[in-house]
């Protein structure tokens, strides 16, 4: 049944729906200082804001996305994507930041859809096929991150960043009606479980088992660097080269090397431990800074390490949803919805303190700070989560 479910052109469908969906969170980034200039706000505001869309989208990993495991997740994902256009329309008619404000807080609360078709495309993923079907979907994933920041950016350039919103809006209506006809139906009975109930069987998921903490961790970390970076590049790119929101968004399109890779990713994480696939996240991101440090004034160091930086991103997704997936089917989307939320915590913190640091310590304040994270991601790693499960399984014993 699963495999019957699942073939080359629903996998296709759920991929290329997680990025229209998911590219909602990631539009106001090349656009800040647009935002900044239009409002008359300074950048560390609307760095704010741009946390708001990422908050927004943590807490809707943490209190709808379980959902998925208690209700049809095909009826969850369409009303989703209804609230996700009623959202993006708020924003492209917002008369002032107050009412933008809001709308972005609301774009990031109903953008949460890929993270219930995730779950659900491993669900319906033969075992041995889990990690290649995640890395296919999770490439898509990448791909709305990718193209949002470069549709956002080259826009912007041309015509009033409002646009990009409406665009959003009719493309999320036009998914939804593809989605109507050809997303597979849900084949588990409907859960007899409240949300209450539910919801209260999260803390004890966390508590229970320790890699769906370390994915967390991992995640938080790791989205957490690479938003310090793309909240702060097209403020680095005007004071660097004079550049602006186009090149801020073209430059974005370099994470294809990285929407390229996803497949192979979850190839080696079917056949290798993920936790050496995230360790290798970390290194790669630990390089891309230093890349950014010594030789982002020349255009070639930058390009150089944004490809480093979206490879080690990558790694690290690819890798921690093999291994969340791999825990318990039954409580796939609540174990997604804990690492997810770990993951989009550390991208709102991302974006405001790196926007923070660039207004108090320009570039070097923003390397400093990625640095400083990434140290605390390999002592997580390296050091706590193995004395935790050794200890785990001394108890045990």
């Amino acid at each position: 049944m699963k495999t019957k479910s699942l073939n080359r052109n629903t996998v296709l469908l759920m991929a290329i729906s997680a990025a229209i969906v998911v590219a909602n969170i990631n539009y106001i980034q090349p656009i800040e200082a647009e935002i900044a200039q239009q409002f008359n706000l300074a950048n560390a505001v609307v760095g704010a804001v741009a946390m708001l869309t990422q908050l927004g989208y943590a807490f809707g990993l943490l209190l709808i996305v379980p959902m998925g495991d208690m209700m049809n997740r095909r009826q969850l994902i369409m009303r989703l994507l209804v609230l996700a256009v009623i959202s993006a329309l708020l924003a492209y008619v917002a008369p002032n930041i107050w009412i933008y404000a809001i709308a972005s807080l609301l774009i990031g609360v109903t953008s949460v859809a890929p993270q219930v078709i995730i779950p659900y495309a491993g669900f319906l993923a033969p075992s041995g096929q889990r990690g290649r079907v995640l890395g296919n979907v999770l490439s898509g994933l990448l791909v709305g991150v990718l193209l949002s920041r470069t549709v956002s950016g080259v826009l912007a350039s041309y015509l009033p960043w409002q646009t990009v919103y409406l665009i959003a809006a009719v493309m999320i209506a036009g998914l939804w009606v593809v989605l109507y006809r050809k997303l597979p139906r849900d084949p588990r009975p409907t859960p007899t479980v409240t949300y209450r109930d539910m919801i209260k069987t999260v803390p004890q998921l966390v508590k229970q088992y320790p890699v769906l903490r370390a994915s967390a961790v991992n995640g938080f970390v790791l989205f957490g660097v690479s938003n310090i970076f793309w909240a702060t590049l097209v403020f680095y790119l005007q004071h660097q080269y004079g550049w602006g929101s186009r090149e801020a968004g073209l430059l974005a399109l370099l994470g294809v090397t990285g929407v390229l890779a996803a497949p192979l990713i979850g190839r080696l994480a079917d056949y290798f431990k993920p936790r050496t696939i995230i360790g290798l996240g970390l290194v790669l991101s630990t390089l891309a800074y230093v890349i950014f440090g010594l030789w982002a004034a020349h255009i070639w160091g930058l390009i150089l390490g944004i490809i480093v930086l979206d490879l080690g991103t990558q790694f690290g997704q690819v890798a921690n949803q093999t291994q969340i997936q791999s825990i318990d089917p039954k409580a796939s989307s609540r174990f997604n919805s804990v690492f997810m939320f770990g993951y989009f915590l550390g991208g709102a913190l991302g974006s405001f303190f790196g926007n923070l640091l660039w207004g108090m310590a320009g570039w070097s304040g923003v390397c400093g700070l990625a640095i400083v994270v990434l140290v605390g991601g390999f002592y997580a790693h390296f050091v706590h989560y193995p004395h935790v499960l050794k200890k785990q399984v001394t108890q045990l014993r």
